[in-house]
């Protein structure tokens, strides 16, 4: 049996997994506000006095955070992860701390049909390169590739590579962005800390009026993001300024999404996780993204063939660090 975690800035989820009854279904799982706490530590603490405790022998956390040589510090909350003292503190075998987006990665060979929605289904090469491509907050990338009996799961900070325009347009949002930022990465663009600066563009440089509602809208919000993105999907023509915000966010994702699968090899497909893409499927699923996906020149055939999916399933890093933990237990 091992202990498996989501750590976030937000919240932690925490879940008893065994073997034989498989990753989707969890003997005991609970959700703990994470700023209540003072350390992971004491979250666990808490779980067990929720359950009986079982007979654990290792542990595997998922961090929204960097993990180097076996420390890491979660963003937005003031933890240090250290996988010794972890292992002496909970009294197990192994624990071991991977990046959220490294512990996604590791579920995608275990998800289900249900799990995902196809936006092209391509024809997937077995046993070859898979890409994980998260716009959440901010934009997270991973990937997967064959040992020979397994998937291995790989992180990345491929979401702080520089922007690179693909149109007229997207030259006039990098310049209008270099004024505001040292270096315009695509989190700057194709993120929930993104879709504000993709909005500004549009209103700053007058392509697109503010009409007086939305401004009103704006001034009861802390993140603007959601308020946008809803307006978006809802409102259509009579909010243009969202539309194009959402079309040209919808656009950078599906080119960072080709980079990300030229780079690896992604044959094997590309996932997109993150809390954005399962909000946002009828503006995925209408084109704009798999245009932006083979404008790739010469490469253009073999990008036709990748299939790509959305992650729908909210417990994917759970899952994805109890994975990770049965491979290295075997």
């Amino acid at each position: 049996m091992l202990l498996a975690g989501d750590i976030g800035g937000t919240k932690t989820n925490l879940a008893i997994f065994a073997p034989e009854a498989g990753l989707h279904d969890p003997i005991a799982e609970a959700t703990f506000p994470s700023r209540r706490y003072n350390s992971l530590e004491a979250v666990v603490e808490d779980f067990w006095k929720k359950i009986e405790r079982p007979p654990i022998e290792q542990a595997v956390f998922g961090v929204a955070g960097p993990v180097v040589q076996g420390r890491a510090e979660v963003t937005n909350l003031p933890w240090r992860l250290e996988e010794t003292a972890l292992r002496r503190a909970l009294g197990v075998e192994a624990v071991y701390l991977l990046n959220d987006l490294q512990s996604i990665a590791s579920a995608v060979p275990v998800l289900e049909p249900e799990d995902v929605h196809t936006i092209h289904a391509g024809k997937p090469v077995p046993q070859t390169a898979i890409g994980i491509v998260a716009p959440g907050t901010g934009l997270g990338e991973a990937f997967l590739t064959w040992n020979g009996s397994n998937y291995l799961a790989h992180p990345s900070e491929g979401g702080h590579t520089s922007f690179a325009p693909a149109d007229e347009e997207q030259i006039e949002m990098l310049r209008f962005l270099l004024k505001r930022f040292h270096h315009v990465s695509y989190e700057r663009i194709c993120s929930g800390i993104g879709i504000p600066n993709i909005y500004a563009f549009y209103k700053e440089t007058g392509r697109y009026p503010e009409p007086a509602w939305l401004t009103d809208e704006i001034l009861k919000v802390e993140d603007i993001t959601p308020l946008l993105v809803q307006n978006a999907l809802m409102r259509g023509d009579d909010c243009e300024i969202c539309v194009r915000t959402l079309d040209m966010f919808v656009s950078v994702l599906g080119a960072e999404a080709s980079n990300l699968t030229l780079k690896v090899l992604a044959t094997g497909g590309v996932y997109l996780g993150g809390g954005i893409p399962p909000r946002i499927l009828p503006a995925l699923s209408n084109g704009r993204f798999m245009d932006a996906f083979l404008d790739k020149g010469r490469f253009a055939e073999l990008l036709q063939n990748v299939p790509v999916h959305v992650i729908l399933n909210p417990k994917v890093a759970l899952m994805g660090a109890a994975s990770y933990g049965l491979i290295m237990a075997t």
